[in-house]
C-alpha cells in the first residue's frame, strides 16, 4: 500500500515539474516575441451567423464552390507537427494544408459546430481518398500517401491568400483579450467544452504549442480586421479529463458517457461545468446563465438532420453519425435547460 501511494506521489511530482518547466519555457517564448504585430482597427471573435437552421454544415464555411478539385499537385511537406502534413494546390489554384491521423475528422465536424455559432474557423474538408503528383521525397507522409501518390481519408485546410496570420508566442490567452466577461468570449468557452475539446491551449502554452491564432482580414483598402479563433478542434468528440491518458477524440460512447458531466448544475446565476481540460479553469470559470441563453439563441437552431450532414462529410460511418448526432442534441438540450429554468433564489 505504501509502496503504492509512492509511487502515486512521486508520479504526481514529476509531472508537476514537467508543466512548470514548460510554463516558464513558454513564458520566456512569449516575453521574448512581444506584443503581436496587429495592424488592425477592429477585433472580434464572433459574427451572426444569421438563421443557423439554413446553414449548409456539409459544405462548412467554403461552401461547395471551394471543395477541392483534383489533379492535387504536391508542393511541400511539413516536418513539425503531430501528425504528417503536406500543401498542395488543387486544380483551381487553391493552396491546401494536407493533414492524416485520428484526427481528421473531428476537426472537420467540430469547426463546422463552432462556425454554425457563429465563430471564426479555418475552411476545410474531409476528402476520403485522391490521388497527390509527388514531384520528390516524402518522409513522414509515406505513412499515408502510396508509391503512386495515391491516399485515403485527409483533412484539406484552406491556406487562404492575403491574411496575415499570427501564431503561437502572437497567438492569444484565454484569460487575457480584448473580449474577457463577453457572451462571445465565454460562447466558445461552452463550444469548446460542448464538443469536449481538451486541448484548450493558448499563448501560455507556446512551448508546447499555441491552438490559439489572430487572423487579419483585409475589409477595405485601409481597414484589416484581427479575427480571434481556434486553430485546432481535433482533440474532441471523446474523452476529456486532467489525465492525459484518460483522454479521447472521435469515440462515440465515450462522449456519450459524460455527457452527465457536461453541465453539473447552477450555482447562483453560474453554471457549474464537469469539463476537465488543459486549461480548465480558463474554461469553466464565471459562465453565466445569460451567456447560455445567448448562446443557444444560435446553437439551438441547428437541426439534427444539420449535425448528421456535418457529421457525414466529415467522413463518419453511419452508426457515428446517428450515434453522435444523439450525444450532441443531448448536450443542446442541456443547454436550453439552463434558459429555461428558475434562478435560484437568496
Amino acid at each position: 500500500m505504501l509502496i503504492a501511494f509512492g509511487v502515486l506521489a512521486a508520479s504526481f511530482i514529476v509531472m508537476w515539474l514537467v508543466f512548470a518547466f514548460w510554463r516558464v519555457r513558454s513564458e520566456i517564448k512569449r516575453r521574448a516575441a512581444g506584443e503581436p504585430p496587429l495592424t488592425s482597427r477592429r477585433a472580434v471573435i464572433w459574427r451572426d451567423p444569421g438563421p443557423a437552421e439554413s446553414l449548409d454544415l456539409a459544405a462548412g464555411p467554403g461552401g461547395s464552390d471551394r471543395t477541392p478539385v483534383p489533379p492535387f499537385q504536391f508542393i511541400e511537406e511539413h516536418v513539425s507537427g503531430t501528425f504528417p502534413c503536406v500543401s498542395v494546390r488543387d486544380a483551381r489554384g487553391h493552396v491546401w494544408r494536407v493533414k492524416w491521423g485520428h484526427e481528421v475528422h473531428t476537426e472537420v465536424f467540430a469547426a463546422r459546430l463552432a462556425w454554425a455559432a457563429g465563430y471564426f474557423v479555418e475552411v476545410n474538408y474531409f476528402v476520403p481518398s485522391g490521388t497527390i503528383l509527388v514531384g520528390s521525397t516524402i518522409q513522414r507522409a509515406r505513412e499515408y500517401i502510396a508509391e503512386d501518390g495515391s491516399f485515403q481519408n485527409a483533412r484539406f485546410e484552406l491556406d487562404e491568400p492575403g491574411v496575415v496570420k499570427h501564431f503561437d508566442e502572437h497567438s492569444w490567452a484565454w484569460d487575457d483579450n480584448p473580449f474577457v466577461g463577453t457572451p462571445e468570449l465565454n460562447g466558445l468557452k461552452i463550444v469548446m467544452m460542448l464538443l469536449s475539446n481538451w486541448d484548450n491551449k493558448d499563448v501560455r502554452d507556446v512551448a508546447r504549442g499555441s491552438n490559439t491564432a489572430i487572423f487579419e482580414y483585409r475589409m477595405d483598402r485601409d481597414v484589416r480586421e484581427a479575427r480571434y479563433l481556434i486553430i485546432d478542434w481535433g482533440a474532441a468528440l471523446g474523452t476529456w479529463g486532467s489525465n492525459p491518458l484518460s483522454r479521447g477524440r472521435w469515440d462515440c460512447a465515450a462522449y456519450a458517457a459524460q455527457n452527465d458531466q457536461f453541465v453539473l448544475g447552477m450555482e447562483g446565476d453560474r453554471v457549474l461545468w464537469g469539463y476537465k481540460g488543459q486549461r480548465t479553469a480558463d474554461a469553466v470559470s464565471d459562465i453565466s446563465r445569460g451567456d447560455v441563453q445567448w448562446l443557444y439563441g444560435y446553437l439551438g437552431r441547428v437541426t439534427d438532420e444539420q449535425l448528421a450532414a456535418g457529421l457525414r462529410a466529415s467522413g463518419g460511418t453511419e452508426s457515428e453519425i446517428a450515434d453522435f448526432t444523439k450525444a450532441i442534441r443531448a448536450r443542446i438540450e442541456r443547454l436550453r435547460e439552463i434558459t429555461v429554468s428558475e434562478p435560484a433564489r437568496s
